[in-house]
């Protein structure tokens, strides 16, 4: 069965609904090992999510209430790069309404919207154990382009091996 949600721009009036999926969509992550804490940077997130509103890059997914966004922008940066990148920052979906094609739809009309900014590329990051998340931008196209390793500071692996 396929929701009816309609996909719309977000206004100031939807920030304290966005903020509070947000801070849902950080704590669903936890369990894919972000370091992000929820909670305790939700003041930061209400100012960025108010940045991503007021330069219209926020979109909602709406049924009666907000059940999920996207968030994305053109990259910018201190270097200059043979492509100009369209960044997809967070796409959430509550869990009622997963798996109805909301994510994807909310996908199209950021990808849309960022081929209306002339970008050539398309990216976006997922923890790298989410494979629900993982399989629905493989099966968009999505592949990865750079990978993030990680380990403790602090590990027996802390030295250099010898050099002959």
């Amino acid at each position: 069965m396929t929701t009816e949600a309609t996909i719309e721009p977000a206004t100031t009036d939807d920030l304290d609904a966005v903020l509070d999926l947000w801070v849902d969509l950080v704590a669903d992550q936890r369990q894919h090992g972000t370091h992000l804490l929820a909670e305790p940077n939700r003041t930061t997130a209400r100012d960025v999510v108010s940045q991503y509103i007021v330069t219209d890059n926020l979109l909602v997914a709406r049924t009666r209430q907000i059940v999920g966004f996207v968030m994305f922008h053109v990259e910018t940066g201190l270097y200059q790069e043979d492509a100009t990148r369209g960044l997809i920052d967070n796409v959430y979906v509550t869990e009622p309404y997963r798996h109805d094609g909301i994510g994807s739809r909310l996908l199209d009309a950021a990808e849309t919207r960022l081929r209306d900014d002339d970008v050539d590329t398309l990216a976006i990051s997922v923890m790298a154990d989410n494979d629900d998340a993982r399989a629905l931008y493989e099966s968009r196209g999505y592949t990865p382009h750079r990978v993030l390793m990680e380990r403790p500071a602090e590990t027996d692996t802390n030295s250099t091996p010898d050099r002959e």
